[in-house]
């Protein structure tokens, strides 16, 4: 392993004697890279996010709560209600009307041992579709948020990628030039390659 010495900023930029097109080049290339990684890193996660965030509030907007009816007993022993948690909850089959006057039927999570024609509260769609509940403010800003990030990292990585190829590359031909260099010193010095 070669010695390096200390580290000095920006001397790709420098004027040095010893300074090759080569080692511009890389400094342009790296800086390249950078921008890029970030500018398209921003631009995605803040396009992803502002899409999730979109989405979740139409979705608060269009979908409502609805009153729907156990079709049939829940199945297992009704259990006192002051105690209760969401463990002696069992999924049972539901009925509802959709806002067009049409029947229709799913399954949701309901006390155990509840008898038929229980109120239970669903979310519908529009078109009187069984959804989940929407995400409050606070939960949608939290997956935009994540989303965005994921999005920004994973837009990121492939502008850096290139940028480390690209140097790769420059790397692998500058060692040659300098293989280069290197016989033809040795070849003006009288020495026999080895």
């Amino acid at each position: 392993m070669a010695f390096r010495g200390p580290k000095v900023w920006l001397w790709r930029w420098r004027r040095n004697p010893l300074r090759r097109r080569a080692d511009a080049v890389e400094a342009w290339v790296v800086l390249g890279a950078w921008a890029l990684t970030v500018l398209v890193g921003v631009l995605a996660g803040w396009g992803a996010a502002g899409s999730v965030e979109q989405g979740l509030a139409r979705e608060r907007v269009e979908w409502r709560p609805l009153q729907a009816r156990l079709t049939e007993a829940a199945p297992g022993k009704a259990v006192a209600r002051s105690g209760s948690t969401g463990a002696d909850q069992v999924w049972a089959k539901v009925g509802w009307t959709g806002p067009d006057g049409s029947a229709h039927t799913g399954q949701v999570r309901a006390a155990t041992g509840s008898p038929a024609g229980t109120p239970v509260t669903i979310w519908t769609d529009r078109q009187g579709r069984m959804v989940t509940q929407p995400a409050t403010p606070a939960q949608a800003r939290l997956r935009s948020t994540l989303v965005g990030g994921l999005a920004g990292v994973a837009a990121g990585a492939l502008p850096f990628a290139g940028g480390r190829v690209l140097r790769g590359r420059l790397e692998r031909r500058r060692i040659d030039q300098w293989d280069t260099d290197w016989a033809r010193f040795d070849a003006l010095r009288g020495r026999p390659m080895s």
